[in-house]
């Protein structure tokens, strides 16, 4: 008896969308680099007069195809903070348990009493501006202005083939779970929309999503 086993799914990102993707990242990464650049100095004045360490934060990440490489933030967090108890949310976030039971629908899937994040991490945090110094992940090529989110590598290493498919294209620092969806939803919906994202494969969704970012960003929507 031959026992069938369903084909494994995949996604293949077209190149010409690619090239058009790559000439968007730039060249709006560039546009912006005097606003990312102000803004930047005044958030770096903040995090120093608010808490000692370092002004950037860099972290492994997982990226596409499972490729790793050093993600950078600016720091939101007391230096040396215990990273066992993440850990442990991250995986009744991947479970499906909600973080937040305080009622609040659109922070179910977000810890918003987290102790170890400083004063000014929690502005940071709250508007996304945590996220400016991963312009420079995207000059380098290391990620794009729109795509999934990349994992932590220990996130990664419990991902299902079909949580995989989420890798098959360049994380990004916006998507459609960051405009859509962000706390309120589960892991599995986060999961089905990235992969709804990459395999729609439009410059006018990347475009569309780059300009929804700014009122989540604005009014904070989702963030803590």
């Amino acid at each position: 008896m031959v026992v069938q086993t369903a084909p494994v799914r995949t996604i293949s990102i077209n190149s010409s969308y690619l090239r058009a993707k790559r000439i968007l990242d730039i060249a709006f990464t560039l546009l912006i680099a005097p606003f990312i650049l102000v803004v930047g100095v005044v958030i770096a004045i903040c995090i120093k007069l608010d808490s000692k360490g370092p002004i950037f934060f860099r972290q492994k990440r997982v990226g596409q195809d499972g490729a790793t490489f050093e993600m950078l933030k600016f720091r939101s967090m007391y230096v040396n903070s215990d990273e066992r108890a993440h850990r442990e949310k991250i995986i009744k976030y991947m479970n499906g348990e909600k973080l937040n039971h305080d009622g609040k629908s659109d922070m179910s899937y977000k810890d918003v009493r987290d102790p170890r994040i400083t004063r000014i991490g929690r502005f940071i945090r709250k508007t996304s501006l945590d996220e400016i110094p991963q312009f420079w992940n995207v000059l380098c090529g290391q990620m794009s202005l729109v795509g999934p989110r990349p994992p932590l590598p220990y996130e990664a290493e419990m991902y299902s083939p079909h949580e995989w498919l989420r890798m098959a294209g360049k994380p990004g620092l916006t998507g459609f779970w960051q405009v859509y969806g962000r706390s309120r939803v589960t892991f599995h919906d986060m999961v089905e929309m990235d992969i709804e994202y990459l395999e729609e494969q439009s410059l006018w969704q990347d475009i569309k999503l780059i300009v929804l970012t700014v009122p989540v960003m604005v009014f904070a929507r989702g963030g803590a």
